[in-house]
């Protein structure tokens, strides 16, 4: 379990430069097996990387767990209300997340939103000499996501901001002028000055008839909370503005790397991008009007595109590790996890799991057309599982399918497209202790730049 106090931290916190399990973890699974012990930052720690049990922990959310927030996350989008309003505030919010940014509101209206937002950033990109893809990303994520939730075109540079309080976030909670985590925190207020601004001018309006001159209703996702607020007793004015940059925030950090390791892989695996290319090029010629725009059918249609979304999720591993506290023992194979510590389950250890996947550190899209949904069930959890699943799965999923379509049907991508030009890929782990929470959260910084110009 490592020194006194601080456990293995030291080992844990050491920085990886490999899409590869973190050396800490990879080491412990060969030498104690898929479920072992550690200590960090002085709490006790189980970690599970075995497929049956991780599959058997995800549904006793409630019973034998609960979720566990890092602190480092917790203080960027911290508000008092989110501390206790448990389970209930969890069901409310995916509902009222799918009800904008679900299946029906994604196959009526929000494909060709997504679309036309692309469309126009890359067009904007072909001004540039060079494309750092997850800095560009960012802002067009932000400024796509505050239209869907709040009806709200920012005038500030705000997703610059967003993406350097991105990458703070993998630092120790120090609230100290000049470090890091202190930026990163002036960088949020200045965003929740956005949001609570934006709160209190629909507010002002929200009580009046829709054909009323000076009504501001959008019929948005705020418009929804803004109804609701006094029904639902979490909900205060106070509280939205911390919503909407929480539901921001995660738009953006989920989705800005997968298109970066997406486009890298692409163009480092010609045969793939070519049957991607075909695919797409495929959807176009078979359209009765060549100036339309996507449809749902097309987006259904795009197999190999779902291939190489799952093959990207699976190397990136947007959730290195879920973690979850110990509410109740638990017993396995004659042992004991007490209540009380904190569980580490481990997508990546299923996600590279040469057992499961073949040559599993090689990007290889093909490899999902043998893959049923039994086995991705419990074998490829790239948004969790369990009774609380990342709600915005589908709206990602979607969004990475029309990037591509644009990228590869309107977008020439330039010789010296290629790793080259891949100016960083570091996967890394912050640890810190404030109090008596746990703090852990694994992270991708990604950067591909590549050169390019329209077809």
């Amino acid at each position: 379990m490592g020194f006194p106090l601080i456990g293995e931290t030291l080992s844990f916190f050491v920085t990886s430069n490999s899409i590869d399990m973190h050396p800490f973890v990879n080491e412990r699974l060969k030498r104690y097996g898929p479920l072992f012990k550690t200590n960090i930052a002085g709490r006790p720690v189980a970690v599970s990387s075995d497929p049956e049990f991780n599959y058997f922990l995800l549904q006793q959310e409630g019973k034998l767990l609960e979720l566990y927030y890092m602190d480092s996350f917790s203080q960027m989008v911290h508000h008092d209300n989110m501390s206790n309003v448990g389970g209930y505030f969890h069901r409310y919010l995916r509902r009222s997340i799918l009800s904008h940014f679900g299946h029906e509101p994604l196959k009526r209206k929000l494909l060709s939103e997504f679309e036309d937002v692309i469309n126009h950033e890359l067009h904007k990109w072909t001004n540039l000499p060079e494309v750092d893809v997850k800095r560009q990303t960012v802002p067009m994520l932000f400024d796509l996501a505050s239209q869907i939730l709040m009806s709200h075109k920012p005038e500030e540079n705000l997703g610059e901001d967003l993406n350097n309080m991105l990458q703070s976030i993998m630092t120790f909670p120090l609230y100290i002028p000049g470090t890091t985590f202190y930026k990163c925190i002036q960088k949020k207020r200045k965003a929740i000055k956005l949001t609570s601004r934006v709160v209190e001018e629909r507010m002002k309006g929200y009580s009046c008839d829709n054909s009323a001159e000076g009504c501001n209703k959008k019929g948005d996702y705020l418009d929804e909370i803004v109804g609701d607020i006094g029904k639902e007793a979490f909900l205060t004015k106070e509280f939205v503005p911390f919503l909407l940059f929480g539901l921001l925030l995660a738009t953006v950090e989920t989705i800005s790397p997968t298109i970066t390791l997406a486009t890298m892989y692409l163009l480092d695996n010609p045969s793939a991008l070519q049957q991607l290319t075909e695919e797409h090029e495929k959807i176009l010629k078979n359209r009765e009007d060549a100036n339309s725009g996507l449809v749902w059918e097309e987006y259904k249609s795009m197999t190999f595109t779902r291939y190489v979304i799952n093959e990207t999720l699976r190397l990136e591993n947007l959730l290195p590790g879920m973690l979850r506290k110990v509410i109740a023992d638990i017993h396995v194979d004659g042992y004991t996890i007490p209540k009380g510590w904190v569980l580490l389950v481990m997508p990546t250890a299923l996600h590279l799991n040469p057992n499961i996947y073949e040559d599993p550190l090689t990007f290889n899209p093909s490899r999902w057309k043998n893959i049923g949904s039994n086995g991705m069930a419990k074998n490829f959890i790239p948004f969790g599982g369990g009774n609380r699943p990342c709600t915005g799965a589908e709206f990602s999923k979607v969004l990475v399918a029309v990037f591509l379509h644009v990228w590869v049907t309107k977008f020439r991508r330039g010789s010296r497209g290629k790793k080259r030009f891949f100016s960083g890929l570091r996967a890394y782990v912050a640890v810190a202790c404030l109090g008596k929470r746990l703090v852990l959260f694994w992270g991708c910084a990604a950067s591909f730049v590549g050169s390019g110009s329209l077809m």
